[in-house]
């Protein structure tokens, strides 16, 4: 018997704790929605793995020396995970639509005003002592961030200024990410009249390969000298998309937008999975986070929209105010549901190519807002 007794001691079943078992069924939450509805996969069926593994009792995953820590410890500290997907989102974005049509630049900045709204939001929280909501200033630039609607984004500030907060920051960033086709459509259809949805733009201009070789040389030198914090994520960016533009190191483009970004992919999913420990996760700041997460991108999407209103009273072409959702950087997703959501007012109404604009000025607006909030916030 005693023996036997011994023998259960070794098991994780005897020492589980209850904030462990919610754990793991929270993170078989986050596969089940990944496998069942599609909410990016790609993320959080690594993500969710590796929250289980990291909250298996004595196994010690996500402990120092454990395997999860290991892929911690060489990508998320470093930042080189984030980076290096950076790197291959630049390899797969085409700034064609954008440079078409430069004034989306205008409405990729407008939607970041959900970052920096948010910010102020939860210092002015914090000053008001609410429960949950008690954040310091790394902690709510870390937050604020989400508003973005860029994972990778995120995870880089996230692990330079709060990265206890890293889990259920990371989850809250890819999860309205996947959620981007449930929450922009009403805020969409609430900020726009049936006559603004249906707005036909113009066709746009084709981009010579030469402006598409000098702009990500131009953005990087641009932003570098004005905004060093941002260099990191900008010069990846550029780097990425250069390699695809420049057409002589298709293979090394190819790499970038293929192996690569997938191999950093599932390292990145576990290492922000072993983050997911009941005891860091299960607080109250966890719905706090989720919370001012929503909010951050709502706002974003619906000052896009409105900024494009704004601009349709000055300009003499028309912009379709669809299109000033897809601020937000999750590409191409915005993109596309700018575009469903034209086409129910309008049947020959295609704005995905038109949407694709701001939807890729988001993506430099994030890593330019990152920036500034490393700046001001470091």
């Amino acid at each position: 018997m005693e023996k036997l007794l011994q023998l259960w001691q070794t098991t994780g079943l005897a020492h589980i704790a209850p904030g462990q078992l919610v754990m793991i069924v929270i993170c078989l939450g986050l596969i089940y929605l990944a496998i069942r509805k599609g909410f990016e996969p790609l993320l959080l069926v690594p993500i969710g793995f590796g929250g289980i593994l990291a909250n298996l009792p004595i196994a010690g995953m996500g402990d120092p020396g454990g395997l999860l820590y290991m892929f911690y410890s060489a990508g998320v500290p470093t930042t080189v995970f984030p980076l290096l997907i950076f790197m291959g989102v630049g390899a797969m974005t085409d700034f064609g639509p954008m440079l078409a049509n430069p004034r989306t630049l205008l409405l990729g900045a407008a939607a970041q005003f959900g970052i920096f709204g948010t910010l102020l939001g939860a210092l002015a929280l914090t000053a008001w002592g609410i429960p949950g909501f008690e954040f310091s200033i790394q902690e709510a630039a870390s937050i604020a961030i989400i508003g973005g609607a860029d994972g990778p984004t995120s995870i880089f500030v996230t692990s330079q200024l709060a990265p206890h907060l890293l889990g259920p920051i990371a989850v809250a960033a890819y999860a309205y990410m996947a959620l981007v086709p449930m929450l922009q459509p009403p805020i969409m259809r609430a900020l726009t009249s049936q006559k603004e949805r249906a707005i036909t733009m113009t066709q746009l201009r084709v981009v010579s390969k030469t402006e598409k070789i000098i702009f990500p040389l131009l953005l990087l030198m641009l932003v570098a000298m004005l905004l060093p914090s941002a260099a990191p994520l900008v010069g990846m960016l550029c780097f990425g998309n250069l390699m695809r533009e420049c057409g002589v190191v298709e293979r090394l483009a190819d790499t970038a937008r293929n192996a690569l970004i997938n191999i950093v992919t599932i390292a990145l999913g576990l290492a922000v999975g072993s983050q997911l420990k009941s005891e860091s996760f299960l607080q109250l700041t966890t719905m706090g986070i989720l919370v001012l997460g929503m909010v951050a991108f709502c706002v974003g999407t619906a000052a896009g929209v409105l900024m494009a209103k704004l601009m349709n009273l000055v300009s003499k072409q028309p912009i379709n105010p669809l299109i000033g959702s897809a601020g937000v950087s999750a590409v191409p997703m915005a993109a596309r549901v700018s575009n469903k959501v034209g086409l129910e007012a309008n049947p020959q109404n295609f704005l995905l190519m038109h949407a694709m604009g701001p939807n890729v000025a988001g993506v430099i607006g994030s890593a330019v807002a990152a920036g500034i909030l490393l700046s001001f916030a470091g």
